[in-house]
């Protein structure tokens, strides 16, 4: 049993449950995240991102200002603070379940999901990172993993640095950077293409030639190991080497004679005079 800061309770419990798969699907879609369009996919939908941050921002505004007014350690101060906690739960309720029922049609009409492997933790720092945070791609693309898992659906990740944008779908060439205000170019082959689309389509492919790589050996090839190389290698073919003391005795310190004759001696020849090299030990 857990209270949040809204004043709800939870009660958590363990049940023993089965999954049933769902039955095969004939197509499998790429997905293309994005801030004006929450997800475009490869065939052509587009879903507007319903921003339930930006449409709360009034009301939260006004109950942050109610808030900061109140007396600190005043019991109407810990009413406001419950009042604005409940808020922002309900915003983020409301975008959770958006996302729950969106993934769950994804899921159920397609047999394989491919999205593209976004940085939200660097494109957080950034100055959309408001709009970033409004989006949640990162629990809507963990509610499209654990569910394709839970009912026999195929999930992956294309790689982040994957030029879905800025490649054509229909000849393969990767273009020049697009500033994001660009929606819509033309590529020298002559296809004219709208950028989430587009990338929609590429992640798609991306996303099947991974998936028959995977179907074989190795994606990544082990470290090949060459002869010598092995880091116990030369501790079994070498013995130790044991340090012996050497028979030579040490030589005498220097009397104050010959330190003064030695340190005269070098100032006179113009070189630099250190102590340990007058001293015979350098």
């Amino acid at each position: 049993m857990i209270r949040d800061a809204a004043g709800r309770y939870f009660a958590s419990f363990v049940v023993q449950a089965t999954d049933e798969p769902l039955p095969p699907a004939d197509s499998e879609v790429g997905i293309d995240l994005g801030l004006t369009h929450f997800a475009v996919l490869s065939d052509g939908t587009k879903v507007a991102a319903p921003k339930f941050l930006r449409r709360a921002a009034r009301t939260l505004k006004r109950l942050q200002q109610d808030l900061s007014r109140k007396q600190r350690g005043s019991q109407n101060r810990k009413k406001a603070v419950v009042t604005v906690a409940r808020a922002h739960a309900r915003v983020a309720d409301t975008r959770r379940d958006w996302q729950h029922k969106l993934s769950t049609a994804i899921i159920r009409d397609n047999q394989a999901v491919f999205v593209e492997d976004l940085c939200v933790t660097g494109l957080g720092r950034t100055r959309l990172a408001k709009s970033v945070h409004d989006a949640g791609w990162a629990s809507f693309t963990g509610m499209l993993e654990y569910k394709a898992v839970r009912y026999g659906r195929t999930f992956a990740r294309v790689d982040r640095f994957f030029p879905s944008t800025r490649m054509c779908s229909d000849c393969g060439r990767i273009n020049n950077k697009m500033t994001l205000n660009v929606r819509a170019w033309t590529c020298p082959c002559g296809s004219t293409h709208d950028r989430d689309v587009n990338a929609a389509i590429n992640i798609l492919a991306a996303g099947r030639a991974e998936s028959l790589n995977a179907c074989g050996a190795q994606v990544r090839p082990a470290p090949r190991r060459e002869a010598g190389i092995h880091p116990h290698a030369a501790w079994r073919e070498t013995p130790p080497i044991r340090a012996e003391r050497s028979s030579r005795p040490w030589p005498h310190p220097p009397t104050n004679s010959e330190l003064t004759s030695s340190l005269s001696h070098r100032s006179e020849c113009g070189g630099r005079v250190s102590l340990g090299a007058a001293a015979g030990l350098s």
